[in-house]
């Protein structure tokens, strides 16, 4: 026996049961002294409990005139399910949160000062970026003051912008044009280099000359590169503010342009969301204009005088377009020459081996049909902007020419044959939100009409003509993060929408035709997990039903119908742009896989002409496409060669 030992005993159950006996309490109200009122829902809670785990109430506690009465606290920004996380949290250690909440989660904590979950909030969001999401991940970060977080988005984005840049967030932010003309002497210097130019000259416009960012934003500004390697603002005599004088040599020189101050002086409003109200809030006041984000995050030189750039100009995330011209020609947002390139003379050899004739424009995103023997490409991103030109395939010219415009710019749509016409519905503008409104083609008057709206906005939703009637299927939500259900029925006759059963599997971006009576839905994305699962829609009991799935998961991919079969195109998977193809025989209710294309190609345009399948446009992960090639399923060979076409057709 130890004379004066102590009697040392550890209860290791007990710390978790008066834990979970003080979160029973707090949940049944009993002994709880604080009402926390969180956009009308109350939630009770142990002062103590809450002071120990917040600091942002242990202040409010702190100063509480009445500290033995029951406190109030009212939070009307705040969501109640994520406050009741962080209760849970505060009392059992213990943090579990839907993916959906942890945001909220997120935003509560930083309100409460506490600082290690909002670290395992960020660190988690973090884990689950990609490309799809990093624009929505850095705006939140943004918006939160989290520079940690900030500076890993930026780093990701650094390292994947061409990726980040085919993304609906990223093709939805403000854009800026810039076209930059150069001595012949001259070359344009390095991204990070040129782009501090940028900000710069932005900057200057909006606190020396008193421009609006979004006055910027209307039309393709010019600049002129100088040999002492300033960016000023440049123009041509038929603008009516800018001044050309002529040299000895006959050459022009640019000098800085007038700014038109009776057309800054107005307050600009947001036409895109209002996604620029910083910019309008502090235009006129160059000190609190400081005080704003300037700061270039990424660029990548996409061809040899053009550049891409993400960037916050005035704490607006903005791309910025930069075109590097030796002369001032046609500005790049004007619409191209009709006329055939001009050729060359070469030996019959060379000539053979020339690849099809380009679209006009790289296209991503596309509308495609076979119309009357010829393949008809619609609207698309192009990167720059979002489309609403349109071009027609003659395949026995190996030429494009242009038809009638849509009357909506629109891209992530899908176009289909109905009654001889074609018709569009839905899809972005790379502006707004995702668009309602439709409108068809008759090409006897080579002119768009109007139809009637769908009664939601619907983008990447797919889009085929089944039994004299046009059907639009699945399609991402409201915030672009889920795919839908939802599928409509539009009668051209009646010119009225009806709805039909829903799919079984939501899908956005998913592949849509019709084969023998019956409509497919291919692929897709649930939300952002790629798909392999597809379904069928018999249209006589109005039901879907699950068939077999593909070999690839894919989503953004394209299908064509030949010889009573469905080939699927390409398509992205999740991480890369795809090449395979691969085939759906009925008769059998199975898949095997095909030749693969030439080029990767997500979100490309297909269309059957004859007995040849074409693949034209999308993205291949690093370009948007203008070019295209063509399948024989007779010797399951892709080809990008006239010298092919010229085959085919003898």
């Amino acid at each position: 026996m130890i004379p004066n030992a102590y009697l040392i005993f550890e209860d290791e159950s007990f710390l978790d049961s008066t834990v979970a006996k003080m979160n029973a309490l707090r949940k049944s109200g009993q002994f709880c002294d604080v009402r926390l009122q969180v956009c009308g829902h109350e939630l009770m809670a142990h002062r103590a409990v809450l002071a120990c785990c917040s600091p942002y109430l242990f202040e409010i506690f702190n100063s509480d005139i009445e500290p033995h009465g029951v406190s109030h606290v009212t939070f009307e920004d705040l969501d109640p399910e994520a406050v009741e996380i962080l209760l849970n949290y505060a009392y059992t250690a213990q943090l579990k949160a839907d993916k959906e909440l942890v945001k909220e989660v997120y935003s509560a904590a930083k309100r409460f000062k506490m600082e290690r979950v909002k670290q395992i909030c960020g660190d988690y969001l973090l884990s689950k970026m990609d490309s799809q999401n990093a624009i929505s991940f850095r705006n939140f970060a943004s918006s939160m003051g989290d520079v940690r977080v900030l500076a890993k988005v930026d780093a990701f984005i650094q390292d994947h912008l061409l990726e980040v840049s085919e993304q609906e967030d990223f093709l939805k932010l403000p854009r800026l044009k810039l076209e930059v003309m150069l001595e012949d002497n001259l070359t344009l210097p390095s991204n990070g280099k040129l782009y501090s130019k940028v900000l710069n000259w932005v900057q200057r416009s909006l606190w020396e000359n008193g421009d609006h960012l979004e006055r910027l934003m209307e039309e393709v500004q010019t600049l002129y590169y100088s040999p002492d390697h300033k960016l000023v603002d440049g123009g041509l005599v038929i603008d009516g503010h800018s001044e050309v004088f002529g040299g000895e040599e006959d050459h022009l020189q640019f000098v800085q342009k007038k700014p038109v101050r009776e057309s800054t002086q107005r307050q600009m409003s947001c036409s895109s969301s209002g996604s620029l109200s910083p910019s309008n809030q502090a235009a006129n006041d160059p000190k609190q204009t400081a005080r704003r984000e300037w700061k270039y995050i990424a660029s990548e030189k996409t061809t040899n005088n053009t550049y891409l750039c993400l960037a916050v100009l005035d704490g607006v995330l903005c791309v910025i377009f930069l075109h590097g011209r030796n002369s001032p020609q046609t500005s790049p947002s004007s619409t191209p020459c009709l006329m055939k390139s001009l050729s060359f003379e070469a030996p019959p050899e060379e000539l053979e081996e020339h690849p099809l004739s380009p679209m006009h424009y790289a296209r991503s995103g596309l509308g495609t049909a076979a119309l009357n023997g010829r393949l008809i490409a619609a609207g698309g991103y192009n990167r720059e902007e979002c489309l609403r030109t349109v071009e027609c395939y003659d395949p026995k010219e190996d030429s494009w020419t242009f038809i009638a415009p849509m009357r909506t710019p629109r891209a992530r749509f899908q176009m289909a044959v109905l009654m001889g016409q074609l018709y569009v519905i839905g899809g972005s503008n790379g502006h707004s939100d995702e668009l309602s409104c439709g409108e068809s083609y008759d090409p006897h008057a080579d002119e768009w009409t109007q139809i009637p709206e769908l009664r939601t906005n619907r983008c990447n939703a797919g889009v085929c003509s089944l039994n004299n009637k046009l059907y639009v299927v699945g399609g991402s939500d409201p915030c672009g993060q889920k795919g839908l259900k939802n599928c409509d029925a539009f009668d051209p006759v009646n010119k009225t929408w009806s709805n039909c059963a829903s799919l079984n599997i939501r899908r956005h971006q998913a592949a849509v035709c019709e084969l023998d009576g019956f409509m497919y839905v291919i692929g897709g994305a649930e939300s952002w997990n790629c798909l392999n699962t597809v379904e069928r829609y018999n249209p006589e009991n109005n039901t879907w039903t699950l068939i077999a799935p593909m070999n690839v998961a894919r989503r953004g991919a394209a299908v064509a119908v030949h010889a009573g079969k469905l080939f699927v195109v390409g398509g992205f998977d999740g991480s890369h742009a795809l090449r395979c193809v691969e085939v759906y025989d009925p008769a059998r209710n199975e898949w095997r896989m095909l030749g693969s294309m030439t080029s990767s190609r997500s979100n490309a345009g297909v269309a059957m002409l004859g007995e040849t399948i074409y693949a034209v446009g999308g993205f291949d992960g690093n370009e948007f496409l203008n070019s295209m090639e063509m399948y024989n399923p007779e010797t399951d060979e892709w080809n990008d060669c006239a010298q092919a076409l010229s085959a085919l057709s003898e």
